[in-house]
């Protein structure tokens, strides 16, 4: 029986039961995956017809194993974890103490910076691989890719300020979101110079998108956004509480805080590259994706994610890097880090 660590649920009428210390995954009397529980790390359910049993749930839930709910179009509405993962309440303190003094500016420009950063590395590593088969086009990309990463200056301007003049995120929070926008307008047009034109990609669309290309990116940020709320649980943050992302209810903003810096190197990548390689994004005949592309999404940035990146002096998998990074966020909130510092992608 092959090992799964990441189980992915999505066929309507299908049933995931507990049988002798694993989870099966069954449509009538066909097996379609077994995932014993000792190696499983999260369950992820993408179609509303898939059914599971309490019994499952208690399983998953003792051994500290989350169930993620998406939709069709990649919006996650739901997340089962044990109770006890949110009893970590000096991290939490910490976490919302954090807001109203420099180490929430420090966090945002963290976010904020990693974002830009790692924009511009994933058009440097696809402008190396064009210099010799299209030099025009490498060209563009390098200039582009310089053009994203001097958005920097603007955070270092207010990372000098801040401590000098006692901001607090209020105070900057509307500068930092100017300065992610227009670096993300430059790395967008770049996109429309890599994409085939019979895609008819119209440019950078989120929640409701129903080109191919957009709707992928959704759908792939999605799966990358279950793995960072996990992550952050474990690190005994409240997944809620964030620091550019403005606080609304039902709104996961420190999710969507650390998710900011794995999109490019995560989801960007992965699905750029299957694009170029003529892997058609099929769409059924509402404009959602069909439901093999959406699977054939899941699985890509799943192994994405076990994927081996540099990371403080050793190679480690992004899913393990994601992780690391909650825990840093952690550590900093509670004084036991001096800085927190973004993941940066390889090149």
């Amino acid at each position: 029986m092959p090992i799964i660590h990441q189980l992915i649920a999505d066929q309507f009428g299908s049933h995931l039961g507990k049988y002798q210390g694993r989870l099966k995954l069954t449509k009538q009397k066909e097996v379609l995956a077994q995932a014993p529980l000792l190696h499983l790390e999260s369950v992820l359910i993408t179609n509303s017809g898939v059914s599971i049993s309490a019994e499952a749930i208690r399983a998953c839930v003792e051994a500290g194993i989350p169930i993620h709910f998406l939709s069709g179009s990649g919006t996650p509405y739901a997340a089962l974890y044990s109770a006890g993962l949110t009893g970590t309440v000096l991290t939490r303190r910490a976490q919302l103490d954090a807001y109203r003094d420099l180490r929430g500016v420090r966090l945002a420009l963290g976010f904020a910076g990693g974002k830009i950063e790692n924009q511009s590395r994933l058009l440097k590593y696809v402008a190396k691989y064009r210099k010799e088969t299209d030099p025009a086009l490498h060209q563009e990309l390098r200039w582009l890719a310089g053009e994203v990463v001097d958005h920097m200056e603007e955070l270092c301007a207010i990372d000098f300020l801040a401590p000098r003049e006692g901001y607090c995120l209020d105070d900057v929070r509307d500068g930092l979101l100017s300065t992610e926008g227009r670096a993300a307008q430059k790395y967008w047009r770049a996109f429309k110079l890599l994409l085939p034109e019979s895609l008819g990609w119209p440019g950078r669309q989120g929640r409701g998108a129903r080109d191919p290309f957009n709707s992928a990116l959704n759908y792939g940020y999605g799966v990358l956004y279950s793995q960072v709320e996990r992550a952050l649980v474990l690190a005994g943050l409240d997944p809620y509480g964030g620091f550019i992302h403005v606080d609304r209810p039902g709104k996961p903003s420190l999710v969507l805080d650390l998710i900011e810096e794995f999109r490019a190197p995560v989801v960007d990548r992965t699905i750029l590259g299957l694009v170029n390689k003529g892997v058609a994004l099929q769409q059924d005949e509402r404009g959602y994706l069909a439901e093999p592309t959406r699977r054939l999404l899941a699985e890509r940035i799943l192994e994405r994610l076990e994927t081996a990146e540099r990371y403080e002096t050793k190679r480690h998998p992004l899913r393990a890097i994601i992780q690391m990074q909650a825990r840093h966020i952690a550590t900093f909130v509670r004084g036991e880090r001096e800085a927190y510092e973004p993941f940066l992608a390889a090149w």
